[in-house]
């Protein structure tokens, strides 16, 4: 069953009490009857007391489930030890502001030990189900708030990402994976894997679920030295760019586990050029290479300095498999450690060059999903596989989004990621949302937000639309895409080089296409500052008759260049010169 905050939000705007809601939940959790789910269930009598008494926010009523290593006033925090148990007197940051949002926490469920782990079995607790195909991992770490959303048991869950815990669970169980920036959600009141590395995440049947969620979830937070503030412009969901320019990897680059995962991979990219994107091969080597020293490097050491009395003096303790990777930390070098991190800042600037062209990097976000029994038959290979295209994203600070892309044909789920720079979860939603419903598995994108009190809208014409040269500059001072649009029949296009120039003209004008955009206000000076002559800002006629800002041309700054008119847009002339 798919449970989500739209059908919630919608029965409970109906009348249905949010006892009801919880009452199903806790229905739902018996008839799944797996043990190995929750580590800490609240008792029944507890929820509905809570439900009858929740605060009147955006979250109202809407049941959730958060990660064993994520705190929770009142109930043990083990991380999958049960040694480690113990009982914190305050709420984590982020379940804090989704509780007084109005969300009903459930309980907490199982993970991989101390987060170590992208395939969920590595818990004394046993290994919680794959909702979707019994006999496949459930992902990990993040394998408890996987299972309960793919369950219909929580709408939405909390997980941690490091590595990957919070994209691998859902390409093994249907659900999106949103993997924010660093820092952006704070990780206070989580049990440390990597500390610098660490982001709690987000998992849910819909992209719009999960921004929903991440937007109340993060904010900055003043006891947290790893906590950051968003840019001003931030914003957790936007619509679909118009023409995304994406990045997949060489093919040979390309790893899969059958011909089906790497059918559901091609599909993919063929489904977001049929929807106007642009898809441009990248060597990604270098990428990769840091990926791997993320569990053979410094990063290594950081896991073993969080629990490092745990793997000297209680080794017992600990799961074998995780026990065997932490005591791996205990003899790296120093002098070593600088070569991860000068590799981990060569990294960043590929990273950097790469998105200053391209909207997101498409990816599988793992090979395939293995077997319980081919995890049990190599689980230190099987699960190294699983970080193939995940291990690298925190280390190089980017955010990440994990979508269902389909099913191979024998029924197994695949899924692709979005990788984008930091803070551009608004984007990378926007895309998400819709390559999962291209998918034919996922509802419709978002529309766009009408304007807000702070923006103005504004009419471009040339580079700076969506998937072209300038449109950084346009997302850089905040702007996002509201709709395609055609000016009224008063005006001549000109080709000026590497942009056009548009003039209002008395008699003989044609129908120019283009695109209408949200600004911040505060941002039209400092853009207009960036635009060389003859262009500039005027007051731009539409076909519908309304009348917004758009980039205008003097008329003798484009008296001797080539008129275009004829073409109607400078997509158009593009196309044509080929």
């Amino acid at each position: 069953m798919i449970v989500t905050l739209e059908g919630l939000r919608a029965r409970l705007a109906a009348g249905t009490p949010a006892t009801t809601i919880a009452a199903e939940a806790l229905a739902r959790i018996a008839a799944f009857n797996d043990p190995a789910l929750f580590l800490h269930l609240r008792p029944e009598a507890e929820i509905m007391a809570e439900a009858a008494r929740l605060p009147q926010g955006k979250l109202h009523g809407i049941p959730f489930v958060v990660k064993d290593n994520i705190d929770v006033a009142g109930m043990p925090t083990t991380a999958a030890c049960p040694d480690f148990a113990h009982v914190p007197e305050a709420d984590a940051p982020a379940v804090a502001r989704l509780r007084a949002a109005g969300a009903l926490l459930l309980g907490k469920v199982n993970l991989d030990q101390f987060a170590t782990g992208l395939n969920g079995t590595r818990s004394p607790y046993g290994t919680p189900r794959n909702a979707v195909r019994a006999e496949l991992i459930p992902g990990g770490s993040s394998s408890g708030s996987a299972t309960a959303v793919a369950a219909g048991i929580a709408a939405f869950s909390l997980g941690t990402d490091t590595a990957g815990s919070g994209r691998v669970p859902a390409a093994a169980q249907n659900l999106v994976g949103l993997k924010p920036s660093l820092g952006l959600i704070p990780t206070r009141g989580v049990v440390p894997a990597c500390r610098s590395l660490d982001v709690v995440s987000i998992f849910a049947h819909s992209v719009a679920d999960a921004a929903a969620v991440l937007a109340i979830a993060a904010g900055p937070d003043a006891e947290d030295p790893y906590s950051r503030p968003a840019p001003a412009t931030w914003r957790a969901l936007d619509a679909p760019p118009a023409a995304p320019r994406l990045a997949a990897p060489l093919e040979e680059q390309l790893v899969f586990d059958t011909p089906g995962d790497a059918a559901v991979f091609h599909a993919t990219l063929a489904r977001a050029e049929a929807m106007g994107a642009t898809i441009r091969r990248v060597d990604i080597a270098p990428l990769l290479e840091v990926a791997r020293r993320l569990y053979d490097g410094a990063w290594v050491a950081e896991r073993t300095a969080a629990l490092r009395e745990w793997v000297v003096r209680r080794p017992d303790a600990l799961h074998p498999v995780t026990r065997a990777i932490l005591e791996g930390g205990l003899d790296r070098r120093t002098i070593d450690a600088f070569d991860d991190f000068h590799a981990a800042a060569g990294a960043r600037l590929l990273a950097r060059r790469l998105f200053a062209e391209v909207d997101a990097l498409l990816l599988p976000t793992c090979p395939g999903i293995p077997t319980l029994a081919a995890m049990e038959a190599a689980p230190i290979a099987a699960n190294s596989r699983l970080g193939t295209y995940t291990n690298f994203v925190n280390l190089c600070d980017l955010a990440a989004l994990a979508v269902p892309a389909g099913f191979r044909a024998d029924g197994a789920p695949a899924g692709v990621t979005l990788v984008g720079p930091a803070h551009s979860e608004g984007r990378l939603c926007g895309m998400g949302a819709a390559i999962h419903h291209a998918a034919g598995i996922g509802p419709l994108p978002p529309t766009p937000a009408p304007l807000a009190p702070h923006e103005l809208a504004l009419f471009a014409i040339g580079a700076h639309m969506a998937g072209l040269p300038l449109n950084r500059q346009l997302l850089g001072h905040g702007g996002r895409f509201l709709r395609a649009a055609r000016t009224a029949p008063a005006y001549r296009l000109h080709d000026l080089g590497n942009r056009p120039g548009m003039v209002r003209v008395a008699t003989g004008g044609g129908m120019i296409a283009g695109e209408v955009w949200a600004l911040p206000a505060a941002s039209i000076g400092p853009f207009l500052a960036e635009i060389p002559p003859p262009l500039g800002f005027g007051q731009v006629a539409l076909e519908d008759g309304s009348r917004i800002l758009g980039f205008l041309a003097e008329a003798e700054g484009v008296a001797s260049a080539p008129d275009i008119t004829a073409l109607g847009g400078w997509r158009a002339h593009l196309a044509a010169k080929g």
